[in-house]
């Protein structure tokens, strides 16, 4: 296991992005959100996915110095296109462009099209929580062109990891969020227990003939994901694929040979409201530090040490990290140094 400290892997992230490509807000933009997710223990989203946006840059899918644009706009609302680029900036301006226009109109809704992989989704909800607003975010078309889930009692690939995030703010507690794929495993779970030749946990993934296995060799020769949950995780997996993919009408704005076959008919949908829409929001803080503070408070069940509420592992994660370092996989590492090495970043 390989450890550096948040500083020490931001510049590397940085020197890599600019090597290949990048301007310098892109690099730094890309760079702070990568390592927030290592930072908050989402490893599958930190530094993980270098080497894959290095390609994309080689391979012209990525626009490394491209800025989003607005497409269609109104009061409360915005089509925004990220022009191909690295998606975590056009998100960023994406989730911007959502709290300014709550902030005057109360509700806002902005959809985004032609970007690239956008990272943790966490990432954008906690951003609307720190402005005092409950922030959503939905993704979908993942699966039009390389499917890797099957439906709820299906065989057959048809849909995606689909991924959605929740983030609602509190007073002096921390704020209440989820971010996960609808799947039961992340596609990078399932890509780091084949390479490592790890079996995946029960009724994450089925083989080709729609058996349950966790055996990930099966996954790469025909099976796919479970939705989470059953029937439950596989109608919010369908509510991404609708809010994300359809309602923004990501595939009118498809161009041949950019974002790679999972990112290409990408469609992500954000929502910001304000937590003060119906009552003064020292009242709001109020309740919900209250009901974090009843949950956790709740006797542990056998097996369990504490009562959790959502988003504190991500919370008390960034603080022992911060502390202590981020822990990175061998693997993972030489990944990413020999993506650094491909366009001439040397890592000692």
């Amino acid at each position: 296991m390989i450890t550096k400290t948040a500083d020490e892997l931001h510049s590397l992230v940085k020197r890599i992005l600019l090597a290949a490509g990048a301007d310098e807000q892109n690099a730094e933009e890309v760079a702070h959100h990568l390592v927030l997710s290592n930072l908050s223990g989402v490893d599958t989203h930190g530094i993980w996915p270098v080497p894959i946006y290095v390609a994309g840059i080689q391979a012209d899918e990525i626009f490394p110095a491209a800025k989003p644009s607005i497409l269609q706009e109104t009061a409360n609302s915005a089509l925004v296109t990220g022009n191909w680029t690295f998606g975590h900036v056009g998100a960023k301006y994406a989730m911007e462009l959502a709290i300014s226009k709550a902030k005057t109109q109360n509700v806002a809704v902005v959809g985004m099209v032609q970007l690239h992989h956008i990272g943790r989704l966490g990432h954008y909800v906690e951003m609307a929580a720190a402005e005092n607003m409950v922030g959503m975010v939905w993704a979908g078309g993942y699966g039009e062109v390389t499917p890797a889930t099957v439906p709820y009692g299906g065989r057959r690939r048809v849909l995606h990891t689909n991924p959605i995030s929740v983030g609602l703010p509190a007073g002096e507690e921390s704020t209440m969020m989820f971010d996960w794929a609808t799947t039961a495993l992340s596609g990078v779970k399932v890509d780091n227990a084949y390479n490592r030749g790890e079996q995946l946990p029960p009724n994450s993934i089925v083989d080709k003939d729609g058996v349950p296995t966790t055996n990930p060799d099966d996954f790469f020769n025909g099976g796919g994901h479970l939705p989470f949950g059953a029937h439950k995780g596989y109608t919010l997996m369908m509510a991404a694929e609708y809010l994300g993919r359809i309602f923004t009408g990501a595939d009118s704005y498809v161009e041949a040979g950019r974002a790679g076959a999972i990112m290409l008919h990408q469609g992500v949908t954000m929502m910001a409201i304000k937590a003060d829409l119906f009552q003064p929001f020292a009242e709001y803080a109020e309740r919900a530090d209250e009901m974090e503070r009843r949950v956790r408070a709740v006797p542990p069940a056998p097996g369990f040490d504490e009562v959790l509420a959502p988003g504190d592992l991500e919370a008390r994660t960034r603080e022992q990290r911060r502390r202590e370092g981020i822990p990175i996989a061998e693997d993972i590492w030489q990944s990413f140094t020999e993506a650094g090495a491909s366009v001439g970043v040397e890592i000692a």
